[in-house]
């Protein structure tokens, strides 16, 4: 039984002499790592995925629908958000204010090699609405669109209902994608497009009506005022009328009974 107790108090004392050795070297816990004021080591720290590749920018918010960008558009965003914007698209002074101030990185949409970025616009006004229509073939071919001319060609009286149904007839038969006609109010010219199957014309007098004739009728003929717009608001609501698509079913359904409805009174 001596024996027996010897070896054991050998074998406690042989174990004490090793970790006595041992522990400041190997483990993170003991006095070493505490004198050093180290972190405990992890086992896994050579295998962490090392993310040194730079992340794209994630965007919080898309706006490459509009071509002006206003102070409502961006006021909701945090700092440091990202906004992706046309490729042509410009801010109002205080939306310009608040992208600045909260840093947030704007991202244009660049088009797609190949997308559809040019349109045929058939153009048509009266005499009232020919020198805006001059500077409308500007923009537009400034835009990289494609313009029919269906005049009038310059200031001398004309009836308004001759260019409006020569557009209208354009965009119906196929000739031109969308139609644009200027008068002095564009009331007239829209009642006269209207007459035209297939034809949605719209009287837009804001960027918000431009849009929402787009994106909920399904409109294509847009017709201007040249007595109640300047050339600015005529190169911004053109701009945003084009930029802008039905895409969503719910309107589509509308637009079908608009069709419907004209379809049952059509010879």
């Amino acid at each position: 039984m001596a024996e027996d107790h010897a070896t054991r108090d050998r074998i406690r004392a042989l174990v004490r002499d090793v970790l006595s050795k041992a522990a400041p070297e190997t483990s993170s816990f003991g006095p070493a790592a505490a004198a050093h004021n180290q972190p405990p080591a992890s086992r896994f720290s050579d295998f962490a995925p090392q993310d040194s590749a730079p992340r794209s920018p994630s965007v919080t918010r898309d706006e490459s629908s509009k071509q002006v960008i206003t102070e409502d558009d961006v006021r909701g965003l945090e700092e440091g958000a990202t906004l992706r914007i046309a490729e042509g698209a410009r801010l109002t002074p205080l939306a310009a204010d608040i992208v600045s101030e909260r840093q947030i990185e704007l991202v244009r949409r660049v088009p797609r090699s190949g997308s559809k970025t040019s349109r045929m616009v058939a153009v048509g006004a009266d005499h009232g609405g020919f020198p805006m229509k001059e500077e409308l073939k500007a923009f537009l071919a400034s835009q990289g669109h494609r313009v029919h001319d269906f005049g009038t060609n310059s200031e001398a009286a004309v009836d308004y209902p001759d260019f409006a149904h020569a557009v209208a007839r354009a965009v119906a038969d196929g000739t031109a994608e969308v139609g644009i006609v200027i008068d002095g109010a564009g009331v007239g010219s829209a009642m006269t497009a209207n007459k035209v199957p297939g034809v949605r014309a719209a009287a837009c007098y804001s960027v918000e009506v431009a849009r929402n004739s787009r994106e909920h009728n399904g409109a294509n003929v847009l017709t201007l005022g040249s007595k109640t717009i300047n050339s600015a608001q005529m190169r911004e609501i053109v701009g945003a009328w084009l930029a802008t698509e039905i895409t969503e079913e719910r309107h589509r359904k509308r637009v079908s009974k608009i069709e419907a409805i004209e379809r049952q009174y059509q010879r």
